[in-house]
């Protein structure tokens, strides 16, 4: 039996969201990626992405940048994407290094420990120790074949957090699968907290995504643990669409998800990770979706497919079918983010009452309000002022609670 949170009446939370101007505040926009994402999980790649020995995949955020990288023990490793001399980026995308991450300024070196191995003209450096120049090492962590690291270490473990709907995922063979395609990576003209708000519920589903309604049976309340992680299943509906892509989907999906147990042939599992994550799973394939701030009314939504390895003329013909369906769901999901953004910018605009099928936006809020307490305030801070007068909220939270 699922050990699982009820989500939250609208009622029994004050207040019911944050405010409007933290959706299109700059330095609101740093404070959140400083107190919000560098110590969260963020999804790097697939372990079958970095197979072999030097294979390595980057990860690029607001201001830091990541890679995870094979070493030759076989172990993966995750460090800070920077040279230790001067700075500079040393890697991009994803490939292989044979045996050193090299720097393209000063030629600087590091073994694949991150280990500082080379140092051109090294005589010409008095005093340095290598042995203290190495790559900033970034916590790495593993679920079901999914790698994710966070900057700032000390935060629940992933195992922890997903401790409760780990069998949910486990059907799905998730470590199995490899990349599609090159990940899906737009910029959305919003905030990264209205994508993500419009990921937390499904109440939207029967106006904003016709498609899926047509499709799927959709569970619009959902399910959340004591971490925020959060879940929904549908199903697909015996109905058949009018709309050939989906009916076709609709028919072909149950027979040829034959690996699968036949409980979840027909189902598809929509789960989402504080602060910013993501994860849908599908008998064909599976797919995370991450909002990571650029300005304050700006953001990048990065979008990878992962697929079990299936050769079928007919399992190419259901992704087609699948990834058809989903990129205009992902078009709608863009379309409407970007109309909330607007609607943000009007004078005097806050949100109204919450339908209890929203409950999961609850729980981000307060996570949000939790880290950055400013934005408890119904008006933003004089420019300039912001950080301040956060720290002073966060130093009388402390003292209160003592």
């Amino acid at each position: 039996m699922t050990d699982q949170r009820p989500i939250k009446s609208p009622r029994e939370i004050a207040p019911l969201t944050l405010p409007a101007w933290t959706y299109r505040n700059a330095e609101l926009n740093e404070l959140e990626y400083e107190a919000l994402f560098r110590p969260s999980w963020q999804f790097a790649c697939h372990v079958n992405q970095v197979k072999n020995v030097g294979d390595f995949v980057t990860l690029d955020l607001l201001r830091d940048s990541i890679v995870v990288l094979r070493g030759k023990d076989n172990e993966l490793r995750a460090f800070m994407n920077v040279c230790r001399h001067r700075g500079a980026k040393l890697l991009d995308g994803a490939g292989a290094c044979k045996a050193r991450v090299t720097c393209p300024y000063h030629g600087w070196s590091y073994n694949l420990r991150g280990e500082l191995a080379g140092m051109p003209a090294e005589k010409t450096v008095p005093g340095a120790d290598k042995k203290q120049l190495g790559l900033r090492a970034v916590e790495l962590e593993i679920l079901c074949g999914l790698v994710f690291v966070s900057v700032v270490p000390g935060g629940p473990s992933l195992t922890e957090m997903w401790k409760d709907y780990i069998h949910l995922l486990e059907p799905y063979k998730l470590e199995e699968m490899v990349p599609l395609e090159e990940p899906w990576i737009e910029s959305w003209a919003c905030n990264w907290k209205v994508g993500v708000d419009n990921n937390l519920e499904n109440y939207h589903v029967p106006v904003g995504h016709p498609g899926y309604d047509r499709l799927l049976d959709s569970d619009l309340g959902g399910f959340m643990n004591e971490h925020g992680v959060a879940g929904s299943k549908s199903t697909l509906r015996d109905k058949l669409s009018s709309q050939w892509s989906e009916r076709m989907y609709q028919q072909m999906a149950p027979d040829l998800n034959d690996a699968l147990p036949e409980d979840v042939r027909k189902s598809w599992m929509f789960f989402t990770m504080p602060p910013n994550i993501g994860i849908d799973i599908y008998g064909d394939s599976m797919d995370v979706f991450q909002f990571l701030p650029l300005t304050a009314e700006t953001c990048t939504v990065r979008y990878p497919i992962f697929v079990r390895p299936d050769a079928r003329r007919e399992m190419k013909v259901l992704r087609y079918l699948n990834a058809r369906i989903n990129r205009q769901v992902s078009a709608e999901d863009k379309l409407l983010s970007e109309r909330v953004q607007v609607g943000l910018n009007s004078h005097g605009f806050e949100f109204g009452p919450l339908s209890e099928y929203e409950g999961c936006i609850h729980d981000f809020h307060d996570r949000v309000r939790k880290a950055c307490p400013v934005t408890t305030l119904p008006e933003a801070p004089a420019p300039g002022a912001l950080r301040q007068v956060n720290d002073r909220m966060l130093r009388g939270a402390d003292i209160a609670a003592a």
